[in-house]
Parts: C-alpha cells; structure tokens; sequence
C-alpha cells in the first residue's frame, strides 16, 4: 500500500513541475512588450481624406496615412487611429514602429474588386501560389520586413467580404490565389490583439517566416461552408503565442505549417516555440489545431493547452504525407474538452497534394515524441484514427489520461504507429497500450530534463524507496 501511494505522489509531483515548465515558457513567450508605450504621434485616418460610409474606396488615405507616418519610425514609432464608421479598402502596407487602432465601431472592408488586391510572388517556401501556379494575391493587411508592428482597438473589426472569393474558387475561376486577411512576412515583434476578423479570402491571420508574435483576445469568424477560412496560421514562424481567442470557421481553427514540399525543405524554416491556450471554437470541415499539411521546413515545439471544440468534425490533426520530408517532433497538448467532435485524434499521412512534379515522393516526414495528456470528450464518434506511413511509422506518440464517450463500435484505428498509453478510455490500440510509467516516461515529451530530474529528486527524498 504504501509503494502505491509513493508512485500516486510521484506522479502528482511530476505532473506538478509539468504545470511549472508550462508556465515559466508560457509567461516569459506570451507576455506583451510596448502594448502600454505611448506612440509619440498619431493621426487619424480622416487627416487623409478617409470617407467611412462603406462605399468610398479609401486605399490612397491609408497609403498616404502610412507614408506620413514612415517618417516618425525612428522617433519612437507612430499611431493610425481608425475612428467608427465603414472603411472600404484594397491592399495596404505596414510600416515598422506603428500601432494601428481601431475604435470600437470601426470596421475595415475589404474591397470586393480584385484589382484593389495586387498580385505579389510566391512564397519561396511553397514554391508558386498555394491554390494555383504562379503568384498569388496580397492580403488586405500586409507587411514585410517589419520590428514592432502592433494591430488593436477596442474591438474593432477587419471584413474581408470574402464571398466573392469564393464564388470564384468554387466556379474555379480564380487567376490567382486567394488572399489573407492579414498576412506579415520575415518579421518580429508582432502583437495582434483585441479585434474580430471577419470572412476573410482564405487564410484569416497569416505570419509567416516572423518571430515574436502574439495574437491574443480575438475573434475569427466565417461560414461553415466557407472554404478554406483558417483561423490562425503560423507559417515558418517561431516564438508565436495564441491565446484567449473565440474562431469559427469553415477550416481549421489553427494550422502550423513550414512549406511545401521541396521548397520547405530547401527553404529549411522551421515553426518552433508555439504556444496556444484558452482557444475555443468549432468548423464544419477542418479541425481545431492542425499540424500540416504543408510542414516540410519541421514543426517543433508546439505547447497547447485549455482547448475547448464543440460540434466540429476533427479535434487535433497531424497532416503530412510521402514527399513532404520534414519532422514534427516535440508536441505537448493537455487540457483538451471535445464535445460534438467527428474524431478527436487523427493523424492523417494522406495529403498527397503536391506544388509540382519535381518533389521526391522517397522524402518522408519524421513524426515522433507528441503527447496528448488530460483528453475528455462527449458525443465523439471515433476517439482517434492514426494512420502513419508505411516504412515511416510515427513513434513515441503517448496519451496520458484520455476519457472520450465514443459513440461508434471502433474507437480507434491504428496503423504504422508506435508508443504509449496510460489511463485512456474507451480501450486503446494495439501498437499503444504499452503503458507510459514506469519505463516510457522519458519517450514522451512532457517534461524537459532538468525539471524531470527535479521532480525525481522531491520524491526520492519525501519517499527514499521510491526506486530511480
């Protein structure tokens, strides 16, 4: 009796310095620097002719706003106040330094002609537009090459009007790829914050190859049937943290990805360093945090914790395929409520689109060391379906205490997979029900080691016939 309340006290110390780890990354990476600095000038749209009434095309004032503002970007940096009213624009730049503010009331509109959204090259990542070769069109907020760049107000909300979009996707008659609602490149210090986001083209906020970005206190919505409306995606990016946010969409709530094939690999940027907490939201047809499918530059590093998804088809998903090359190692995800969700857990290595014929279809992916810890689910349909890549299996995947209410006779389908379990219900899969403790703690990615170690010394020395 007592070796068994040694173990139970051991584990409770364990899962303690897990919530310590958790906290010192979480706090230092998501902690906001310059929100409270006063920008020493600011200005006010309508100083540039600005016309809110919603059908005044006001493209130029905002270029012009942001040209008249460039120059106090080594005095300390500018604001661009954007009062209530109805904005139409096209496409527009961002500058270093600056904090663009909405008020309350206001709403930027996306225009609904085309040409007001320019055509920019290809990420080289991807290699050509990620929905047709070639360019691809540049999102509405746009900005590159950018050092503290602030986006918030007071609730304000971004339209993209994104219905003509995908009218055109669906009549498949686009010239280009879609655009972003909001897409930054190649740069840090990024704070996005305290807006709503409303149906955007394609992809809602997109950073890409940028460091230091935080997206907190915002809303994301788009139809159900909207295609391909992601969330949040961080895109060969690192140190980004997401949290307190409320999406709907008609894709994936968040989609972590790092290139296409050839081109991610070549590229070689990783997403590293990504925290998400407090995310709450359902989709139709995507799911609430992917990984992939484009993750050939490596996905690493991915911290996700009280997540709530309802009436949504997919809760967690792994994307990748033969040919993407590339790892996903080091992932850590606790804290999960599914309730209404199609499939909780799914590891999906059949996204087998490719930018071209020149990628090499013998490029496989490493997936290893991801944890799935404190899981519960009502009215689920299949707890998980993961399916690695013959002669490539998935290993070291655990899952630690995992309650789901499975409403068909096949919970779980596994293939080409290899790891460990403890505490999951209903029964898990062959290749994962070796259990976790004692001898597999190390090969799931919980803890780093010096905390482990930590942890391990406590124990030993409040019950010494703990065994090491």
């Amino acid at each position: 009796m007592k070796s068994f309340f040694s173990l139970v006290y051991l584990l409770l110390v364990l899962a303690f310095f897990s919530h310590i780890t958790w906290a010192v990354k979480g706090n230092s990476l998501c902690k906001q620097t310059g929100m409270g600095e006063i920008r020493p000038h600011s200005v006010t749209i309508t100083e540039f002719g600005a016309v809110g009434d919603g059908v005044t095309l006001n493209t130029k004032a905002f270029q012009n706003a942001i040209f008249y503002l460039n120059s106090f970007a080594d005095k300390g940096g500018a604001k661009l106040f954007v009062p209530a009213g109805r904005w139409l624009t096209g496409s527009f730049d961002l500058i270093s330094h600056l904090t663009l503010w909405l008020d309350k009331d206001a709403i930027i509109l996306g225009s609904m002609n085309s040409d007001d959204w320019p055509v920019v090259d290809p990420l080289p990542s991807y290699g050509r537009g990620r929905e047709l070769p070639g360019g691809r069109h540049r999102s509405l907020i746009y900005g590159r090459n950018l050092t503290d760049v602030i986006i918030t107000g007071d609730n304000g909300t971004f339209d993209g009007q994104g219905s003509v979009w995908w009218n055109w996707f669906r009549s498949k008659t686009l010239n280009y790829t879609r655009p972003h609602l909001v897409e930054l490149m190649n740069s840090t210090g990024v704070v996005i914050s305290n807006l709503t986001f409303l149906n955007s083209p394609f992809w809602t906020i997109h950073p890409v190859y940028c460091s230091h970005v935080i997206v907190q206190d915002v809303t994301i919505l788009a139809p159900l049937d909207s295609p391909n409306t992601d969330g949040i995606d961080p895109d060969s990016s690192d140190d980004v943290c997401i949290e307190d946010c409320y999406i709907s969409t008609g894709d994936d709530l968040i989609s972590i990805k790092s290139g296409w094939d050839e081109y991610g690999i070549s590229f070689a940027r990783p997403s590293r360093n990504i925290i998400i907490r407090r995310l709450t939201g359902h989709n139709q047809n995507g799911s609430g945090i992917a990984i992939g499918s484009e993750m050939s530059g490596g996905v690493s590093e991915v911290y996700a914790e009280n997540i709530y998804f309802f009436n949504s088809s997919t809760g967690i998903i792994l994307k990748t395929a033969r040919g993407r090359g590339g790892y996903v190692r080091n992932i850590y995800i606790s804290n999960v409520t599914l309730v209404g969700v199609d499939t909780a857990i799914f590891f999906n290595s059949n996204f087998s689109q490719h930018p071209d014929e020149f990628y090499d279809p013998n490029s496989l992916p490493v997936i290893e060391r991801i944890t799935f810890k404190d899981v519960i689910g009502d009215n689920i349909k299949v707890a998980g379906l993961l399916k690695g890549i013959e002669g490539d299996s998935f290993r070291h995947i655990c899952l630690l205490n995992i309650t789901l209410d499975v409403t068909t006779k096949s919970p779980w389908n596994c293939s080409n997979i290899q790891g460990y379990s403890s505490l999951v219900s209903p029964e898990i899969c062959e290749p994962l029900k070796e259990s976790i403790y004692p001898k597999h703690y190390s090969d799931c990615y919980l803890l780093p080691n010096h905390l482990r170690s930590s942890a391990r010394h406590l124990a030993k020395e409040t019950f010494p016939d703990i065994r090491s």
